[in-house]
């Protein structure tokens, strides 16, 4: 969660590294995904650390700009539920419960859900370096842990403690040895 300006800072360095960004600023076209992410990201610092009157305005003109853009990208991704390098491959059908939890280095592609079922408030927990394929599905109370691959149309409904696999299918298990790490971009600090 970003608690200070450094958090922010570091956040938006850690993201910008994770969508493999080697330049400044986002261009004018091409760039959408980078500059949701900024917004996302500049939306949690405002809400989380200004709490001035100004500060408090200016957070809610940003809470309803990030919303406009969640409508327009048709991507549900609430606040302060990514750590750093969040990367996000492409937008579409992307819904995140506001309970879930996830780590750091996290790529995301279309068409995910990350919820809890039957209105409960329990939502999923993932480590760090997780990669989440197009249409996989993570529901209830699970935890996952740290750089599991989860493959296209998974069904997650069970825990994973296991570090370092590659698990698909539906309902999900595992089905190889093989890490997340590919799947994230390689110049994001992992820890190996």
């Amino acid at each position: 969660m970003i608690n200070s300006k450094n958090d922010y800072l570091k956040y938006l360095k850690q993201d910008k590294l994770a969508l493999g960004k080697n330049y400044k600023s986002p261009k004018l076209v091409h760039d959408e995904i980078w500059r949701f992410e900024i917004l996302l990201r500049k939306t949690e610092y405002y809400v989380n650390c200004k709490k001035t009157f100004i500060g408090k305005l200016y957070s809610k003109v940003l809470q309803f700009l990030y919303y406009k853009k969640r409508l327009k990208y048709n991507t549900y991704i609430p606040l302060n539920v990514f750590g750093p390098g969040f990367s996000i491959a492409h937008f579409g059908s992307i819904i995140v419960n506001g309970n879930a939890k996830i780590g750091k280095n996290c790529r995301i592609q279309d068409s995910v859900t990350i919820g809890a079922t039957n209105g409960a408030s329990d939502a999923p927990v993932l480590g760090d370096n997780i990669f989440i394929g197009s249409g996989a599905r993570i529901i209830g109370k699970v935890n996952i842990a740290s750089d599991i691959a989860i493959g296209s149309n998974a069904v997650v409904v069970n825990n994973f403690n296991e570090s370092g696999i590659t698990i698909g299918g539906v309902p999900a298990k595992k089905i190889s040895d093989n890490n997340s790490h590919s799947n994230l971009n390689k110049y994001l600090e992992i820890d190996k």
